[in-house]
């Protein structure tokens, strides 16, 4: 069953059009990943599904449901839920509360679905009353991402989750990541390291100058000579 699905999209900023025609579709428990060069068009893609950036045409349906044009805080009851590059936390506040405010949304917080989260990172239960400001990149990553889950959304939308972590770090978000995926929550990542992410990933997209240039299982694009000469450095 799809859960997302892009058709023709035409979407920017203001008056600049940034993607042309875009199409891609997220099936139910599926991980998929946007890869492709700098101002592809690649995070804007992911915005327009929150209605963070200026629709032009084309259509956005979520569970068979149109949500173009739509606000974001409707976006997100039905069941998508965002984790933005950067700004993605509020550092003054501890861990705890941080998860609590990624449950905004819902009338009461759901304590199971708050175990079930510090219990998956476990860091982040040893850590609940330390100000997210004071963590580490990776464990703010790791807050960000139990945040955006405690609503236990159909699709979880990743805009760089590895940006500006040490590498050795790197491996461990993919894991968290595929964990994630593995429990039953579908995933759309834009992600720079293009291998890695094409690796773990069922599918995968490459966008060129904000339309599709390539589409296909991960490991088949990363076989594919063209691609991995144009956009995976060999």
């Amino acid at each position: 069953m799809t859960v997302l699905e892009v058709e023709g999209l035409d979407a920017g900023y203001g008056d600049l059009q940034i993607l042309s025609s875009v199409d891609m579709t997220v099936d139910n428990g599926e991980y998929v990943t946007i890869v492709g060069p700098n101002g592809a068009g690649k995070s804007t893609a992911m915005k327009s599904v929150l209605g963070l950036t200026t629709y032009m045409d084309g259509s956005i349906t979520l569970n068979g449901e149109s949500i173009e044009g739509m606000d974001t805080n409707a976006v997100i009851e039905r069941g998508v839920s965002y984790v933005p590059q950067s700004n993605n936390l509020f550092p003054s506040m501890t861990v705890r509360e941080n998860l609590l405010m990624g449950a905004f949304s819902l009338p009461e917080v759901p304590e199971d679905r708050l175990e079930e989260i510090l219990d998956r990172f476990p860091i982040l239960k040893e850590r609940q009353r330390q100000r997210a400001g004071t963590m580490s990149g990776g464990q703010q990553q790791m807050l960000a991402m139990g945040s955006a889950l405690m609503v236990d959304p159909d699709v979880l939308l990743l805009d760089e989750p590895s940006a500006g972590l040490a590498p050795e770090l790197v491996e461990d978000m993919f894991d968290r990541i595929d964990e994630i995926n593995e429990s039953g929550t579908a995933v759309l990542m834009v992600e720079q390291n293009a291998k890695k992410a094409l690796r773990r990933c069922d599918r995968g997209y490459v966008l060129v100058n904000g339309e599709n240039a390539y589409e296909g299982p991960g490991d088949e694009l990363l076989q594919d000579q063209e691609v991995r000469e144009r956009f995976l450095g060999g």
